[in-house]
């Protein structure tokens, strides 16, 4: 199936999707590879299912993911009165599990239900084959890393494409930015984006882009966005059943790993039919968020209530111990300082007699060094055509004379000056002026005649840095 019309048509044939924007969409973000679109829909419409199925043969599998009643879906906003369209969401498991528990202690979910919320479940997403909620048999499709990076992604291109006037989405995975919202007692506003659509780029220049909405959005949402040809936001497009794009979300965190879906914002709107839509949704979900708050200052002001009364009966009852502790720590402090001052004595007087011994041997095995060092060297030979006349200048002034064969090594010069015993041995190197050569390991080897020393040379010492 080569082109374009053909494979669409089968992937609708295949799928029963009847939305060819949809079905283009899902193509789209495969790269039109028939196989894998086709093997990323059936996965999800497994574990779409599967919940239920669970749920009905075994009780136990209730506690590990709850099944989610399936409702009629409120319509999307897509103009004339707006209508706030309460849903709870089951996310991803392949991105709950990166969220570290962010979701059990989210706000408000009660007060929801008790408003009416309609809950249904949109299936897990990324999951292989096992029973729903088997955490063992389930691998997540992108890492936290890989999530980072595809949201920083996201960022770059849409600053790059359409300008630094924005929301500011932030560079974070969507339960990260779950978790920041509800920490921050805001709304989470979601934006999901299509890069092939037609209506894309004037919607993200005109609209997401407007000065008041990107204004109005930071000051009252975090937001978040994706696109949906990266694996994150594919499949929060397939968690809020994006049908239509551009396509924005207003969410809030529930409980049991689910989001409450309080609005979808679906096909081209103006700027100003944005943030009325927006504004309406804060002014409708403000009770929820500001008894959030209170909730969360209550409880941080009874555990500071607690805490200080803990610290308070702690600190009485460690003065009470204080006072018994000083006095064995002071009984105890006394002996160990009388212990220590002795042990330092006979430490330092058996360090005086190894540094003692240790001074004795190694000058005994210096002079023996020097000793054989002398004896290598022979008798001076007496004066003749084939014998060098070598003076050596030390750094004190002082000078030494000898005469040497001419085929005698360099070595035999280093030999010469350490068998004087005035230099550390390997401390110094024989240096000639005019010119000047340093005679160093490399020419230990070489012969006084063969170092141009023959057949006299006048050499002094140079200390080591």
């Amino acid at each position: 199936m080569g082109d374009v019309a053909d494979k669409l048509a089968y992937f609708q044939a295949i799928t029963g999707l009847d939305d060819p924007d949809l079905c283009t969409e899902i193509l789209s973000a495969h790269g039109w590879d028939l196989e894998k679109a086709i093997s990323s829909f059936t996965s999800i419409s497994n574990s779409s299912d599967e919940p239920t199925a669970a749920a009905a043969s075994s009780s136990s599998n209730s506690n590990a993911q709850e099944a989610a009643v399936v409702l009629p879906a409120t319509a999307a906003w897509t103009g004339g009165a707006p209508g706030l369209a309460w849903k709870v969401v089951t996310l991803p498991f392949s991105i709950i599990s990166r969220s570290l528990g962010l979701v059990s202690g989210a706000i408000g979910l009660g007060m929801w239900a008790a408003s009416g919320v309609l809950s249904y479940s949109l299936g897990m997403i990324g999951l292989n084959s096992g029973r729903v909620g088997d955490s063992s048999t389930t691998t997540p499709l992108v890492s936290v890393s890989a999530a980072v990076s595809e949201a920083m992604d996201f960022v770059a291109r849409f600053e790059r494409d359409f300008g630094r006037t924005r929301p500011n989405f932030v560079a974070e995975g969507f339960m990260d930015a779950l978790q920041r919202s509800r920490h921050a007692f805001k709304l989470l506003f979601v934006y999901l984006h299509s890069p092939d659509h037609p209506d894309t780029p004037v919607f993200c220049d005109r609209t997401l882009c407007n000065e008041a909405l990107a204004a109005f959005i930071n000051e009252n949402f975090v937001a978040w966005g994706g696109s949906i040809r990266a694996s994150e936001g594919f499949k929060m497009s397939n968690s809020l059943k994006a049908s239509r794009f551009p396509f924005c979300a207003v969410v809030m965190a529930a409980t049991n790993q689910r989001i409450a879906l309080l609005q979808q914002i679906e096909g081209p709107q103006s700027p100003e039919e944005m943030i009325n839509i927006l504004q309406r949704v804060l002014e409708e979900s403000a009770p929820v968020l500001v008894s959030a708050r209170l909730d969360a200052e209550e409880r941080r002001n009874t555990v500071r209530l607690r805490e200080e009364q803990d610290a308070a009966y702690r600190a009485a009852l460690e003065a009470d111990q204080a006072r018994e502790r000083q006095r064995r720590e002071e009984q105890e402090r006394l002996e160990r300082e009388a212990a220590e001052a002795e042990r330092k004595r006979k430490e330092e007087e058996e360090a005086r007699e190894r540094a003692a011994l240790e001074a004795a041997e190694k000058e005994a095995a210096l002079a023996k060094l020097r000793q054989e060092k002398a004896l290598s060297l022979g008798a001076e030979p007496e004066k003749g055509t084939d014998v060098t006349q070598v003076l050596v200048r030390f750094p004190a002034g002082d000078r030494k004379e000898r005469r040497f064969h001419s085929t005698a090594t360099i070595q035999s010069l280093y030999d010469y000056v350490d068998s004087l015993g005035c230099l550390e041995m390997g401390s110094y190197c024989l240096v000639s002026n005019f010119p000047r050569t340093v005679y160093g390991p490399e020419k230990l080897t070489l012969s006084l005649k063969e170092a141009g020393l023959h057949p006299q040379a006048s050499l002094f010492v140079e200390l080591n840095s």
